[in-house]
């Protein structure tokens, strides 16, 4: 169940690496500039505190660096979270490497911002770094193990789970039980005294109570 939450999550970090990451990343490339000039800094090396287009577009990069940084370092999630984004991006680079036109011809929505950016992001080498730090979770083995864990310790907690306004009561040894009277001598045991009202309905003899 934990890999399927992990598959699932996958997906969701690919889509976040390819509409928010891909677009901020593109926008941030092309921030504009006055139309006579030509600066080689942005904002001509003064500040972007300003420039809400500029902080929208790194808002998108944190967040997606944010996402991929969670799947990668909690240990509770699956490998296959951060994994399987990893290894498409490394996929998706190392067939630019063999052919730049069938890596450039498979991604989706090229003429759209988002297509642009992941493009962008391929020809600097941004996607095979994301995705070699993406991998790293697969090659740790308690993040596989964490699973086997946490079922064993879920079924420890369960046995002693109780409903509500239930106490869990502790199991006890059985109570010793008596000694068997079978093997003692009738001699021994002295007779029992008549029940009074026995005896004032004349059923008992009260002389032979007192003798005995």
């Amino acid at each position: 169940m934990r890999h399927r939450i992990g598959m699932v999550l996958a997906v969701i970090m690919a889509g976040v690496l390819f509409f928010p990451g891909a677009w901020g990343y593109l926008r941030l490339l092309r921030i504009p500039a006055a139309a006579d000039q030509l600066a080689r800094l942005p904002a001509d090396g003064g500040s972007l505190i300003s420039d809400h287009n500029v902080l929208i577009a790194l808002a998108a990069l944190a967040g997606t660096g944010l996402l991929a940084g969670i799947l990668i370092a909690v240990p509770g999630i699956s490998p296959l979270a951060a994994g399987l984004p990893g290894l498409l991006l490394l996929g998706w680079t190392g067939l630019y490497l063999v052919s730049v036109r069938q890596a450039v011809d498979l991604i989706p929505l090229r003429s759209d911002p988002f297509g642009s950016g992941f493009e962008a992001m391929l020809f600097n080498g941004i996607l095979a770094a994301a995705g070699l730090a993406m991998i790293v979770p697969m090659f740790v083995p308690s993040r596989w193990r964490a699973s086997r864990t946490g079922e064993i310790e879920a079924a420890e907690v369960g046995d002693f789970d109780t409903g509500p306004g239930e106490t869990a009561v502790a199991p006890t040894r059985p109570a010793a039980q008596p000694a068997s009277l079978g093997s003692v001598p009738a001699e021994t045991l002295a007779p029992l005294p008549a029940p009074p009202w026995a005896v004032a309905s004349g059923e008992v003899n009260p002389a032979a109570v007192k003798r005995r």
